[in-house]
C-alpha cells in the first residue's frame, strides 16, 4: 500500500516537473536559435544581394543569426515550395521577389497554394529594371537595338534569371511593344545570367541596377534604357523606355518577406516590426539607394493587398504578351 502511494506521488511529481519545464520552455523569448531566410535564386543576383543586406541587420534585431539559403529553380517555385512546406514556427522565411506572383500566372500548376500556404510579413523595397547589353554589342541605343532585331529576326538572344521572372516578362513585353523577334534564354538566377552577359555568351538582358552596376561602371556592360517612368537619379543620362518610343513602359521589381501559413501572428508581427526598423537604418537605405532600389515598407495586411494587385497586373501582361514558360 505504501509502495503504491509512493509510486503515485513520484509519478505526480514527475508530471509536475515536466509541466514546469514545458512551461518554462514555452515562455522563452523568440527566437532561441538560427533563423533561415530562403532566397529562391542562385547567389549573386539582386534578390540574393538585397536579402543578405537585410538578413545581416535583421540578425542584429533578433539577437540570433539569420542564414540566407539559396534554393534556385523553376522560376522561384522550388524555393517557394520549400518554405510553404516548412514548419510554421518562425524559423523559416521566404525572401520573395516579384516572381512569387508571376509564377501564379505563368505556371498551370504549382506545388503549393500561393494564397493559403503563406503568411505575408512585409514588403521592403521596389526597384526598376535597366536594359543592358554587352559592351561589344553594336547597338548604342534602344532604337539601334530594335533596328538590328528587325533586320535579323530570331537571332538576338536575351538572358533572364529564369522562366517567369521579371527579366523574362520584361523582355516579352519589350518584344510586344517593339514588334521584334528576340529569343529568350533562361538561367537559374540573375548571377549566372550576368556571368554570360558579361562574357558575351548572350548580348542583352533586363536587370536591376544592383545586379549590374559594377559591370556598367567597369565598361563591360552598356545601359540603353530604364523601365521606370522617370530617369534614375544614379543614371541621369540614361533615357527611359517610355522616352525611347514606348509610352508608359513601366516594370518594377519588389522584394518582400513571407512566412509559412500558420506561423504565430505574434511572431509575424515581431519580424515585420523588426524589418521595418531595419529599413529605417540610414546605411540600409543608402545601400539600396545606391543601386536604385527604394525602400517601401508595408506591414502584413497591406502587403497581402499589394500581392493581390501585383498578381492581377502581371496576369494582364502575360495575357497581352502571350508569354509562356519554356
Amino acid at each position: 500500500m505504501f509502495a503504491r502511494t509512493a509510486q503515485r506521488f513520484a509519478a505526480a511529481a514527475l508530471a509536475a516537473l515536466a509541466l514546469l519545464v514545458s512551461s518554462g520552455a514555452s515562455a522563452q523569448p523568440y527566437p532561441t536559435r538560427t533563423v533561415r531566410m530562403v532566397v529562391p535564386f542562385a547567389p549573386g543576383g539582386a534578390t540574393d544581394i538585397i536579402a543578405r543586406i537585410v538578413a545581416q541587420k535583421l540578425a542584429d534585431r533578433l539577437g540570433q543569426s539569420v542564414v540566407v539559403e539559396n534554393k534556385p529553380g523553376a522560376g522561384t517555385t522550388v524555393g517557394n515550395a520549400e518554405v510553404a512546406k516548412a514548419r510554421p514556427d518562425g524559423y523559416t522565411f521566404l525572401f520573395a521577389p516579384t516572381p512569387f506572383v508571376i509564377s501564379q500566372v505563368v505556371y498551370p500548376t504549382l506545388p503549393y497554394d500561393p494564397q493559403k500556404d503563406f503568411a505575408p510579413v512585409s514588403l521592403l523595397a521596389t526597384s526598376p529594371f535597366i536594359l543592358v547589353v554587352n559592351a561589344a554589342f553594336p547597338a548604342k541605343s534602344t532604337a539601334e537595338l530594335v533596328a538590328l532585331a528587325k533586320a535579323k529576326p530570331g537571332t538576338i538572344a536575351f538572358a533572364s534569371a529564369g522562366n517567369g521572372t521579371v527579366p523574362h516578362l520584361s523582355g516579352e513585353l519589350f518584344k510586344l511593344r517593339a514588334g521584334i523577334d528576340i529569343v529568350h534564354v533562361p538561367y537559374k538566377g540573375g548571377g549566372p545570367a550576368i556571368v554570360d552577359l558579361v562574357s558575351g555568351q548572350v548580348p542583352m538582358m533586363f536587370a536591376t541596377p544592383i545586379e549590374v552596376n559594377a559591370h556598367v561602371q567597369s565598361g563591360k556592360l552598356r545601359v540603353l534604357g530604364t523601365t521606370s517612368l522617370q530617369r534614375l537619379a544614379a543614371m541621369p543620362d540614361v533615357p527611359t523606355l517610355s522616352e525611347s518610343g514606348y509610352p508608359d513602359f513601366e516594370v518594377l521589381s519588389f522584394f518582400g518577406v513571407l512566412a509559412p501559413a500558420g506561423t504565430p501572428p505574434d511572431i509575424v508581427q515581431r519580424v515585420a516590426s523588426d524589418l521595418a526598423a531595419v529599413m529605417e537604418l540610414p546605411e540600409v537605405r543608402d545601400r539600396f539607394a545606391q543601386q536604385s532600389a527604394g525602400a517601401r515598407v508595408l506591414g502584413p495586411a497591406q502587403f497581402t493587398a499589394f500581392l493581390a494587385r501585383e498578381r492581377d497586373k502581371w496576369a494582364d501582361i502575360v495575357k497581352r504578351s502571350g508569354a509562356k514558360v519554356d
